[in-house]
């Protein structure tokens, strides 16, 4: 029976349903569903108050209180899109052991050396533990302020008496708020607790940078409505086997939602890389059957990546596909374009396809790259080391055209490659660079073998 008047609420998305249900038909959570109070409620009128303050035409309105201030660490700043916003809270995501508490601690002491006070609030660890990392890795500054605090309240009277120019939290799923009934990290506190952090940030025009945990699967832990309440939402990756990081933008108020900034992590602490194209391409005196180079597009940020593959032939009546840094259905549709527009039979054969230097691509625009790799190892012929190729391949085997073209190619003409295989009507073709327009797979082949 459903209770006449009552609604239900699922606590990680926000959806609502007549009546109860065990997983949530918008955002799949089981369990998360909880009865509301009177699904219709009163209309009230509202009565006129007095605003806090005129509204005025909007060429009048002052832009220079929200001018983006840079925060001494240029590979944020690009994400950001030029530094911490005034009254801006951002949330920063990444799996445990990323580095996300070495960056921030680096934000924290160039902000400190730069711009003024910073104040670093941890709720997972002890303040001792927290110097003895600062000291480490040689961030420390007398402007840089710590406490080790749980309570949303302390939070607060910490702020009244540092007054410093920007907080950071780590982390939100710590925080609770005395207010609020829950244990800390639950949804009705970390819900709580952002409310409380980002209306601090408005009143005040602090930014403010929160810390949060990664489900399994990547995503940020915590309600779906964290996300809609902070103004930016940053994913920081990285493969534990390497050193490289990737701080990805997924939601930005002030700026590109695309953009990447590229770091190191190293002994010292964490540096950032400007120009990581080097990164992610192998050094060989001799050039090797298998390997083609691309360039790919990171928001507006184009990074040369090198894809391997290796086809050899197997005894196994099933044999072996791996792919690793690729998208598996894409490298599975490619091998059989492969094997119909260019007569190579891959069937019999294990095929393995990776990237170089742990990159992560998942656009179409290296198709072509992946097919002059598989190729080139199927005929056990190497490709020019000078060679670049772009473009997405169709299952006709076309050749298809992919966005920015120009700046892949000028970046490839920095790093010394002179030939690049691109699809046609490719716009304008920067200098230093010879272009080979290709319209099929076949043309490609062709191309390829001319360019050395």
């Amino acid at each position: 029976m459903v209770k006449k008047g009552s609604t239900y609420r699922c606590g990680e998305c926000g959806y609502e349903a007549p009546k109860w249900v065990g997983r949530c038909p918008e955002c799949q959570a089981w369990g998360t569903l909880e009865e509301r109070g009177d699904a219709r409620p009163a209309i009230a009128r509202v009565a006129a108050g007095a605003p806090s303050a005129p509204a005025r035409p909007i060429g009048e309105v002052d832009v220079e209180t929200a001018r983006a201030k840079p925060t001494g660490v240029s590979e944020l700043d690009r994400v950001l899109g030029g530094g911490f916003v005034p009254g801006a809270v951002i949330l920063l995501a990444g799996e445990p052991g990323v580095g996300k508490s070495t960056l921030l601690l680096e934000v924290a002491y160039q902000w400190a050396a730069t711009a003024g006070r910073a104040l670093y609030v941890t709720g997972e660890e002890s303040a001792g533990q927290v110097r003895l990392r600062a000291e480490r890795t040689g961030n420390v500054h007398d402007e840089m302020f710590l406490a080790a605090e749980s309570d949303l309240s302390a939070i607060l009277g910490h702020v009244d008496a540092v007054k410093p120019g920007v907080l950071i939290v780590d982390s939100v799923q710590t925080m609770a708020s005395p207010q609020v009934e829950g244990a800390p990290g639950g949804v009705t506190q970390v819900r709580a607790v952002t409310s409380g952090l980002v209306a601090l940030a408005k009143e005040r025009g602090l930014p403010i940078v929160l810390v949060g945990h990664v489900t399994k699967d990547g995503s940020v832990a915590g309600p779906r409505v964290l996300e809609h309440l902070v103004d930016v939402v940053l994913q920081f990756e990285g493969d534990k086997h390497s050193t490289l990081r990737m701080l990805r933008g997924i939601k930005n108020r002030f700026g590109a939602a695309d953009e990447i900034g590229c770091f190191e992590l190293v002994e010292e602490g964490i540096v950032g890389v400007p120009d990581p194209s080097g990164l992610f391409l192998s050094h060989t005196s001799e050039p090797v059957a298998g390997t083609a180079v691309t360039v790919t597009m990171e928001g507006k940020r184009p990074l040369l990546g090198e894809v391997q593959a290796l086809v050899s032939a197997t005894q196994s009546p099933q044999p072996r596909r791996a792919v690793s840094g690729l998208d598996s259905a894409r490298v599975a549709m490619v091998l059989a374009v492969v094997e119909k527009r260019a007569n190579i039979k891959v069937g019999d054969k294990d095929v393995y396809v990776a990237t170089v230097g742990g990159m992560k691509i998942t656009e179409p625009g290296i198709d072509l790259a992946v097919v002059l790799a598989l190729i080139s190892s199927a005929r056990d012929t190497p490709l020019s080391p000078k060679l670049v190729a772009m473009g997405e391949v169709g299952l006709s085997g076309e050749v298809r055209r992919v966005p920015s073209v120009g700046r892949r190619l000028a970046e490839a003409a920095r790093l010394g490659f002179t030939y690049a295989l691109v699809p046609p009507d490719s716009g304008k073709i920067p200098p230093g660079i010879r272009v080979l327009e290709v319209a099929d797979v076949g043309s490609a082949l062709n191309a390829a073998k001319h360019a050395r």
